[in-house]
C-alpha cells in the first residue's frame, strides 16, 4: 500500500466557518490552518481542543482570522505545542491580523479569550519558509517534505504540498487564478495526479465578471457617492485583501479624500514595503526599473487611533475600516453613524461572516434596521477607583507573602547542613544566632551578616563560590564561540516584542501604546437599533477563483483522491457531484470529526540504484533537473535492498519518448523570433502558409487535459513542414 493518509475536518465543512483539518500522514498529524470567526465562537474549537495535544506540526495557509485566528487561544489554552509553518508575510501580518483582534475587542469589553503576549508566544513558535523551500521533518516526521506554494488570494498565501515516500498531498484552498495588482495567479495547476487533494467549495456556485470591469464599476460607484455629497465605508480586514483594495484607489484617484483606519495600519503598510519579492511581477519590475515602491502611498491617508478619526476633516471622504464583519473595531463605529444618512455608502468587497453584522446587511432584501452594541472604554473615578485600587494592594499583598514564604522556605532548605567528611563541623547554635541577627536587622542582608560559615548543600566544605574559567586558549587568546554574539533573528522580532519597527530602527508608536495602556477603567454599553437609510452595495473583490475556474483548475490537475472542505451544504454537494463525473471517481466530503482514510492504492518500493548500473547511465539536462532511460532488473543487493541491476541480456528496443511541456503561447513567439508567421486561429497554431499545430487531448481521460496529451502537426509534406517540424522537436528531450 501507498502512503497512510487520514483526513478528520475540525471546523469548516457543510458550512462558511473558518478552517481547521486534522491530516495524518504515517501516522504524522498535521493541522492544516488554525481558523477562528469574528465572534470568538468558543463552541467551535471543541473538536480542536480534543486533539490539540497530539498534533505534531501546524501549517498555515492566509494570514486572516478565518485561517489562524484560534491560534494564540490553543496556543496558550488548549495545550497545542507543535512546531508551526508559514511564510514570511503570513507570519508577520498574521500577527498584525491577531493585534488589531485583540485590540480592537479590549477597547470595548473585557475580552479575555488571549492577550497580546498570547499573540507573540504563539508566533514565537513559526518557522517561517519562502516559496517552493523544501523542508524536511525530523524525528517522527522523517522522511516527509513540506514546501509552500504560491495561492494567489492573500499575500503570502500558501498551497501546501506535503511529500512522503514520493505521493503527494495538497492542501490548496481560496486560490486565485487571476494575476491581480498584488499578486501573482496560483501555480495549482503546475501539479499533476497528485495522491490526494484537499480543496474548498467556497466559491463553486459564484462566476465573476472580468476584473477590469470590476475595478471601473468599483471606481464608478464611489465617485457617484462622493458627487452627492456622501460618504463611503468601506468594511476590510486588518492585512489581506485591502492591500489590493489600497493598490486600486492608489491607481484611480478620487476627488476626497482615502483612508485607511486600523490599530496597525501603519505597521501593515511598513511591513508590506518590505514584501515586494512576495508580490506580482508587475510590481516587482516596476521597481527594479524605478524604484518606487507600489506602498510608498500617495492618495491613502493612515490613521491608527479614535483621535486622528474623530479629527478628519469635515466632507465627503472614503474610509477603508476594519474589521469586515462590522462585528468589533472601527467599521462597527463608523456605521452606526453613518448609516442613518441616505447619501451614504457602505460598500462590501467580500461576503460577511455568518451571523455578523455585515452578513445581515448583504441579505437580499436588505433589514430596514440593526440592532447593534455600542461600547466604550472609560476611566475609573471616586469611589469606583478607591476600590480598584483596594483590590489591587490586595492582590499584590498576598503576592508577596505568597513570594515570601516560598522565600523563607527555599532559605531553610538551604540552611540544611549536609554530613560530610569535610573536618570542620559547623556548630548548631550559629543558625540561632544568624536568626536572631536577622530578626534585629528587619529581614535585611539575611545572606551577609552571619556568625559562622553556612555552607551550601551542594557544596563539599564551607567556602565562599569560586567558579574556575575553563575556557580554551590559542596563540591568539582566549578562543570565543561566534554564535555567543550574533543577535538571533528571533530576540528582534517585533511581533515577538509587540513593536513594529521600520527601517529606520524606529518603533511604531501605534503598538507600543498598546503595551502601555493600563489605565483603571472600565465598559460601558448601550445596545441601539440603527435604522439603515444609507446605501448598501456588494461588489466582490474577495479573490477566489470562481466556479468555472475552480472546475477547470481541478480537471487539469486531476487528483487520485479530492477531498472537498469549507462551503455551504449546496456548493459542497454541486463540486463533489461535477467532479465525480469530470475529475475523478473518489471525491471525499466528511462532516466534522467524521475520518476518511484516502491511502493511496498504489504501492511504492524503495530501490537502490547499483553502482555498475549507473556507470553506463547517460543523463540529459532538463531544467533543475537530469533524466535518463534506463533498462534494468531487480534484484537483491549485499545489505539485502531491493536493487535495480544491469541486464543479463541485451536490452530490448523501446520507442522514443519525447520529455517536455510544450506551451502553445511560448513556442508562437520562438517561431516568430525565427522568422515565421505565426498565428492563432480556432484553438490551434497555424505556423507560415499551411502547417497547422494544435493539442489534443485523450478524450477517455477523467480530467481531460490532466490526461494523455499529443501534439498534432498537420500540412503538406513541404520545406516549411520538416522546419517547423525541427524546431518543434527542439522543445521536448528525446530519450
Amino acid at each position: 500500500m501507498g502512503t497512510s493518509v487520514q483526513v478528520t475536518p475540525l471546523c469548516g465543512v457543510y458550512n462558511e466557518n473558518p478552517l481547521s483539518y486534522l491530516v495524518s500522514v504515517d501516522g504524522f498529524n498535521f493541522l492544516l490552518d488554525c481558523g477562528w470567526n469574528d465572534q470568538f465562537d468558543l463552541s467551535l474549537l471543541d473538536p480542536l481542543s480534543r486533539v490539540a495535544s497530539t498534533i505534531d506540526a501546524v501549517l498555515l495557509s492566509h494570514p486572516d482570522t478565518l485561517h489562524l485566528g484560534a491560534l494564540p487561544y490553543a496556543v496558550a489554552h488548549l495545550g497545542l505545542s507543535a512546531p508551526i509553518y508559514a511564510t514570511v508575510p503570513v507570519h508577520r501580518l498574521g500577527i498584525l491580523t491577531m493585534y488589531d483582534q485583540c485590540v480592537s475587542r479590549k477597547q470595548v469589553s473585557e475580552f479575555d479569550l488571549f492577550t497580546l503576549g498570547d499573540v507573540d508566544a504563539a508566533f514565537e513558535k513559526v518557522t517561517r519558509l519562502t516559496y517552493s523551500q523544501n523542508h524536511h521533518l525530523s524525528e517522527k516526521g522523517e522522511g516527509i517534505v513540506i514546501s509552500p506554494h504560491v495561492a494567489g488570494h492573500l499575500l503570502g498565501g500558501t498551497i501546501w504540498k506535503i511529500t512522503k515516500d514520493g505521493e503527494d498531498v495538497l492542501y490548496a484552498v481560496d486560490f486565485n487564478h487571476r494575476r491581480e495588482k498584488l499578486l501573482n495567479g496560483t501555480i495549482l495547476e503546475s501539479f499533476v495526479r497528485p495522491a490526494v487533494l484537499i480543496t474548498d467549495a467556497y466559491n463553486a456556485l459564484n462566476n465573476q465578471l472580468p476584473i477590469k470591469q470590476r475595478e471601473r464599476a468599483l471606481i464608478d460607484t464611489i465617485r457617484r457617492t462622493l458627487e452627492f455629497g456622501g460618504n463611503v465605508l468601506m468594511p476590510v480586514d486588518t492585512a489581506g485583501r485591502v492591500l489590493e483594495l489600497i493598490l486600486i484607489l492608489e491607481e484611480n484617484p478620487l476627488n476626497a479624500p482615502v483612508y485607511f483606519v486600523s490599530h496597525t495600519a501603519s505597521s501593515t503598510i511598513e511591513y508590506v514595503k518590505s514584501f515586494l519579492e512576495w508580490m506580482s511581477d508587475s510590481i516587482a519590475k516596476s521597481f527594479e526599473h524605478t524604484r518606487d515602491n507600489a506602498f510608498l502611498l500617495k492618495h491613502v491617508t493612515i490613521v491608527i487611533d479614535k483621535n486622528g478619526l474623530d479629527n478628519l476633516p469635515p466632507g465627503p471622504k472614503v474610509i477603508l475600516a476594519s474589521m469586515a464583519s462590522l462585528e468589533a473595531g472601527f467599521s462597527h463605529d463608523i456605521f452606526a453613524e453613518w448609516a442613518t444618512d441616505p447619501r451614504n455608502l457602505v460598500l462590501f468587497t467580500e461576503r460577511g461572516q455568518f451571523a455578523t453584522v455585515a452578513r445581515m446587511l448583504q441579505a437580499d432584501p436588505p433589514p430596514k434596521a440593526v440592532k447593534i452594541t455600542m461600547s466604550k472604554r472609560i476611566p475609573l473615578v471616586g469611589d469606583e477607583l478607591i476600590a480598584y485600587e483596594e483590590e489591587q494592594n490586595r492582590l499584590k499583598k498576598e503576592e508577596a507573602l505568597k513570594a515570601a514564604i516560598i522565600k523563607e522556605e527555599e532559605s531553610k532548605a538551604a540552611r540544611v547542613v549536609e554530613n560530610s567528611s569535610d573536618p570542620m563541623v559547623v556548630d548548631a547554635g550559629n543558625a540561632q544566632i544568624a536568626s536572631s541577627v536577622d530578626d534585629t536587622l528587619g529581614g535585611r542582608h539575611r545572606d551577609i551578616f552571619i556568625d559562622g560559615f553556612i555552607p551550601s548543600p551542594n557544596s563539599v566544605a564551607p567556602m565562599f563560590p569560586f567558579y574556575e574559567n575553563a575556557s580554551d586558549w590559542d596563540d591568539f587568546g582566549e578562543v570565543i564561540n561566534p554564535d555567543d554574539y550574533v543577535i538571533k533573528d528571533d530576540d528582534m522580532n517585533p511581533g515577538s516584542l509587540g513593536l513594529a519597527i521600520d527601517r529606520d530602527g524606529k518603533t511604531d508608536g501605534e503598538l507600543a501604546n498598546m503595551k502601555v495602556d493600563v489605565k483603571p477603567s472600565k465598559v460601558v454599553s448601550t445596545e441601539l437599533t440603527v435604522p439603515v437609510r444609507c446605501s448598501l452595495a456588494y461588489m466582490d473583490f474577495e479573490g477566489r477563483a470562481d466556479s468555472r475556474a475552480i472546475k477547470s483548475i481541478l480537471a487539469h490537475v486531476a487528483p487520485l483522491k479530492l477531498v472537498l472542505v469549507r462551503g455551504s451544504a449546496e456548493a459542497t454537494e454541486h463540486l463533489k457531484q461535477h467532479c465525480l463525473k469530470h475529475v475523478c471517481p473518489h471525491v471525499y466530503a466528511p462532516k466534522i470529526e467524521e475520518t476518511i482514510d484516502v491511502t493511496s492504492d498504489l504501492c511504492a518500493y524503495k530501490v537502490q540504484l547499483s553502482e555498475k548500473l549507473m556507470s553506463n547511465v547517460l543523463f540529459k539536462k532538463l531544467g533543475d533537473y537530469e533524466i535518463a532511460w534506463i533498462d534494468a532488473e531487480v534484484g537483491t543487493s549485499e545489505n539485502t535492498m531491493l536493487s535495480l541491476l544491469p541486464l543479463s541480456k541485451a536490452a530490448p528496443r523501446h520507442e522514443s519518448v519525447l520529455v517536455g511541456d510544450l506551451k502553445m503561447a511560448d513556442f508562437k513567439q520562438f517561431l516568430a523570433s525565427k522568422g515565421i508567421q505565426v498565428e492563432f486561429a480556432g484553438g490551434a497554431l497555424r505556423c507560415g502558409e499551411y502547417v497547422t499545430l494544435r493539442k489534443v487531448s485523450d478524450a477517455s481521460q477523467k480530467g481531460g487535459l490532466a490526461g494523455t496529451q499529443q501534439v498534432v502537426l498537420e500540412g503538406p509534406l513541404c520545406e516549411d513542414y520538416y522546419e517547423i517540424r525541427d524546431y518543434l522537436y527542439s522543445q521536448f528531450h528525446l530519450l
